[in-house]
C-alpha cells in the first residue's frame, strides 16, 4: 500500500492538536427527506453543519444546489429557504426515471492558521490576525466542501454516479440504491480524477438510530483508491473524506482544506 504523503498528514495533525475537537465536528451534510421517488414529484433535501449526524446545528449560507438528472443534465435547485439551523432546497423532478445526484457544488469557507511558539499550538480565524514573527507556521489553508447525496426514481441509473473529475469526491461502484445490511459498498476516492492511495475515509451512522453517540468507522483506501466497506446495519450513514491540497493563484491562502460528504441509506435484507 502507498504511503501517506506528508501534505495529507498535515491537514491532520493541526486540527487534532491545535483544535481539539472531534473530526466531524461542524461537518456539512446533505438529508434528502427519502431516498426514492416518483416522477414529478418535489424533493427535499435539508442542508446543515453538525457535530452529531443528522441532527442540525447550523444553517448553510449561500448555496447553489443543483440536481444532476439520469441523462447527465445539470439543473440549479431555486427553491431554496433558510432557517437557523438548517438550509432546506427543493425541487420538482422531470418524468425521467433513474438516479439523480443532488450536490451543494463547491463551497469555499473560513480560512484558518495555526502556528507553534514557544512549545504551545494556537490558531486564528481572523485574518487581521498576524502570525507572529517567532512562530512556526503550522497550517494555512481555506475549507473548500462538497456535500452530496442520491435520489432515485424508479430502477436505479448510472450517468449521474459519474465523477466530474474535479476536486474531492467520492465515486460509487456499489449503486447506492442498493445497499444492504450484510453485504458491502464499493466506492473509490479521487482528487482531480486520480484515486488517492492511503486515503483515510470515516463513516458514521445516524445519531438518530442510536441510543446515544453514532458509531464511527475509519477506513483507508487501497492502492487505487478503493474501499468496500462491509454495511453492518440498516440505516442512514455519512461517509467524510478530508484532504489537503495546493489552492490556485490568488486563493484566500496557498492550500485548501478540501471536505466532500456523501449521505447514503441502507436497507435491512
Amino acid at each position: 500500500m502507498a504511503k501517506t504523503p506528508s501534505k495529507r498528514l498535515a491537514w491532520w495533525l493541526p486540527l487534532l492538536s491545535a483544535v481539539c475537537i472531534s473530526a466531524q465536528a461542524h461537518t456539512p451534510y446533505l438529508l434528502p427527506t427519502s431516498f426514492e421517488a416518483s416522477p414529478r414529484a418535489v424533493i427535499s433535501v435539508d442542508a446543515s453543519f453538525a457535530d452529531k449526524f443528522f441532527i442540525p446545528e447550523v444553517a448553510f449560507g449561500e448555496t447553489r444546489f443543483t440536481v444532476t438528472a439520469p441523462d447527465g443534465s445539470v439543473t440549479p435547485m431555486v427553491d431554496v429557504r433558510q432557517f437557523k439551523t438548517r438550509t432546506v432546497a427543493e425541487h420538482q423532478l422531470p418524468d425521467e426515471k433513474g438516479t439523480y445526484r443532488v450536490s451543494t457544488g463547491p463551497r469555499l469557507g473560513a480560512v484558518f492558521r495555526s502556528w507553534e511558539r514557544n512549545g504551545k499550538v494556537e490558531t486564528a480565524r481572523d485574518p487581521a490576525t498576524p502570525t507572529p514573527a517567532d512562530a512556526k507556521l503550522l497550517s494555512h489553508y481555506q475549507s473548500l466542501s462538497v456535500s452530496e447525496t442520491y435520489i432515485t426514481v424508479g430502477k436505479p441509473s448510472r450517468a449521474a454516479l459519474a465523477p466530474s473529475g474535479k476536486g474531492l469526491e467520492i465515486v460509487p461502484v456499489t449503486h447506492p440504491a442498493d445497499l444492504f445490511a450484510g453485504e458491502k459498498f464499493d466506492f473509490t476516492v479521487q482528487y482531480d480524477g486520480k484515486p488517492l492511495a492511503a486515503q483515510k475515509v470515516e463513516i458514521f451512522r445516524s445519531a438518530m438510530d442510536l441510543a446515544s453517540q453514532h458509531s464511527v468507522d475509519a477506513l483507508t483506501t487501497d492502492g487505487e483508491g478503493r474501499i468496500s466497506y462491509a454495511l453492518p446495519k440498516s440505516g442512514i450513514y455519512l461517509a467524510l473524506v478530508r484532504y489537503r491540497a495546493d489552492a490556485p493563484a490568488g486563493a484566500a491562502a496557498p492550500q485548501y482544506g478540501n471536505n466532500y460528504t456523501l449521505t447514503f441509506r441502507v436497507l435491512a435484507q
